[in-house]
């Protein structure tokens, strides 16, 4: 039987991967920082901080993971903004500290670094929607350290000859996601506008832009499909394919609840630069594995809220 190791589990993404393995008879293994919370229902837990690369290369020696998901991130565009240098560290330095113990080890396991669509910055028209082969233009501080990410990890592919394959996972979302996130965000205020501990006043940032949202559940099937057939070496979008307007997400999430409530933009909510549009061309993807989303945008926005009506 398989064995897979999650890294950075205790995030977003960690939990819905760590099932979704288990659906795949796959056994997991999983990795947290010390202060966070990850129930070990469904994967034997450890603490680790991937900065310390003495104890990333005793973890893959205990385990011997035939497949490691390499989740651990600072994945806030928002706190990337303010605190750069943490996000330099994470994302950059921690990431080649998990290659290189990979590297060092005495067999190859299968690798897969998630990345962000983010790396493709400023999109031009003609671009859209985008592929993997598109030129990067980050437009913020996240998505500079994710496209160094990348570019590292297909040297090291080719230059040491791993097993390594790489994902632009773009804007996923679901119940459980920390309200930095914008769906989550609105479903937050939502909720607590419901339950009467917030004015009727939704605030919002920039609802023009228009993003790539895909439902976490369909983003780990494709990584599960990745790390057992993906190509080393290669990149590959993990999206619907089908960009929204923040404003018509804003509008189906107020849409889900009976009160009248107002919508204020928060000054606090713009970021220095947006990206006008993101939107991922799948047919990489697809061609290789035969993924595609399969949850409706609305079912996701649907659960969501629902987790925060429970939540607040």
């Amino acid at each position: 039987m398989k064995k897979a190791l999650v890294i950075g589990a205790a995030g977003f993404v960690g939990d819905y991967l760590i099932r979704e393995l288990n659906d795949n008879g796959i056994v997991a293994y999983a990795t947290k920082l010390p202060h966070e919370i990850l129930v070990g229902e469904f994967a034997k837990v450890y603490d680790l901080d991937i900065l310390d690369k003495e104890a990333v290369v005793n973890i893959l020696y205990e385990i011997q993971p035939d497949y490691i998901f390499h989740l651990a991130a600072q994945s806030s565009v928002g706190v990337a903004w303010k605190n750069p240098l943490l996000t330099i560290d994470v994302n950059i330095k921690g990431s080649i500290n998990v290659m290189d113990a990979v590297r060092d080890l005495f067999y190859k396991p299968r690798l897969l670094l998630i990345g962000s669509g983010e790396e493709y910055g400023h999109i031009k028209p003609e671009e859209t929607p985008i592929s993997e082969d598109n030129a990067l233009r980050p437009g913020n501080i996240y998505a500079a350290t994710k496209a160094c990410q990348n570019m590292i990890g297909s040297i090291y592919s080719k230059a040491y000859d791993m097993d390594l394959m790489m994902v632009r996972a773009f804007n996923h979302i679901g119940p459980g996601q920390a309200s930095l996130f914008v769906v989550s965000d609105f479903c937050r205020q939502v909720a607590e506008i419901e339950k009467g501990i917030r004015e009727p006043v939704i605030k919002v940032g920039n609802l023009a832009a228009k993003r790539d949202f895909t439902d976490v559940r369909d983003v780990v099937r494709a990584y599960v499909k990745l790390i057992q057939v993906g190509e080393a070496g290669e990149t590959y979008n993990v999206g619907s394919g089908n960009a929204q307007e923040i404003r018509q997400i804003l509008n189906k999430v107020v849409a889900m609840s009976d009160r009248e409530i107002r919508v204020e933009t928060d000054p606090n909510k713009i970021r220095p630069v947006d990206v006008p549009i993101i939107e991922a061309d799948i047919t990489k993807l697809n061609t290789l594995t035969g993924w595609k989303p399969v949850i409706p945008v609305e079912q996701t926005i649907r659960e969501t809220l629902d987790y925060w009506r429970m939540n607040s």
